[in-house]
């Protein structure tokens, strides 16, 4: 699946069982060698929700969240079921999925972390700005962001900038990095660097991270559209959370081959 080019494998674990190991994720995301993904959804049956889900990111490593594979995994079981409402259990807590009409759905993301140790930053300071050069502020999402506001994201190298980022000190976790253009209060640009390595078309925590710190430098409103490479996103800081609004795509099914599981150490 995919929502605007955010790109997942949806694994259906319900039947029971844990079928994932750091390194299944790495061969499932090798985009020459297995599937590739941005990250790895593993929906596992859960007590009160709709379904429990686990993020692997495609360097072996967990995620507490990905808002937009949050959504895939809501369309699947909303398309499953018919219902137009469910909850979902991450490691960011249990977060609600809605029907937005026109193929569209929203997710509650929850609120934002706006403390040191939340995020977490490696030592207690201001979120906004960080001592880093290029002054972002930084938010957590149930994962970390550093947000850099620029003139011109068409001027920045995200790959390089981004990898240095990722790895700079303040962050123990490591950190998703987003490149910000303001268009206008209820608009901006972004380009964003995944933790785990790599330039991705969007990022559903990123975009609320990014409009959590546009609006709280005055930027921005907190009910904003944010242009990605592979299409908009709505994003509006309530006061319950951050809900985010954009499509889903499924692109196929299938099963993993024995010669392929066969061949993971």
């Amino acid at each position: 699946m995919h929502g605007l080019g955010n790109d997942f494998v949806v694994i259906d674990a319900r039947a029971g069982g844990a079928p994932v190991t750091p390194a299944l994720a790495r061969a499932l995301g090798d985009r020459n060698r297995g599937v590739g993904f941005d990250q790895l959804a593993v929906v596992r049956a859960g007590e009160g929700v709709a379904a429990e889900v686990d993020f692997w990111n495609a360097d072996g490593s967990l995620a507490d969240a990905c808002g937009n594979a949050t959504r895939c995994v809501a369309r699947l079981l909303m398309d499953e079921t018919g219902a137009r409402a469910l909850d979902l259990r991450t490691g960011r807590g249990v977060l609600r999925a809605e029907e937005a009409g026109g193929g569209l759905v929203r997710v509650n993301m929850g609120p934002p972390e706006l403390d040191w140790r939340q995020v977490p930053l490696a030592r207690e300071m201001d979120l906004d700005p960080l001592p880093i050069e290029g002054s972002p502020g930084a938010a957590g999402m149930g994962n970390p962001h550093c947000v850099f506001v620029v003139e011109d994201v068409g001027l920045v190298d995200v790959a390089a900038t981004g990898r240095a980022i990722e790895e700079h000190p303040l962050f123990p976790e490591r950190t998703n990095v987003e490149f910000v253009q303001v268009i206008d209060r209820e608009t901006i640009r972004m380009r964003v660097w995944e933790r785990g390595g790599m330039v991705t078309l969007a990022c559903g925590s990123g975009a609320c991270a990014s409009v959590v710190v546009t609006a709280r430098r005055g930027l921005t409103g907190r009910k904003v559209t944010v242009r990605l490479d592979g299409g908009d996103l709505g994003i509006d800081w309530r006061e319950d959370g951050v809900w985010m609004t954009g499509p889903t795509a499924r692109v196929f099914e299938g099963h993993l081959s024995p010669d392929f599981l066969g061949a993971i150490a």
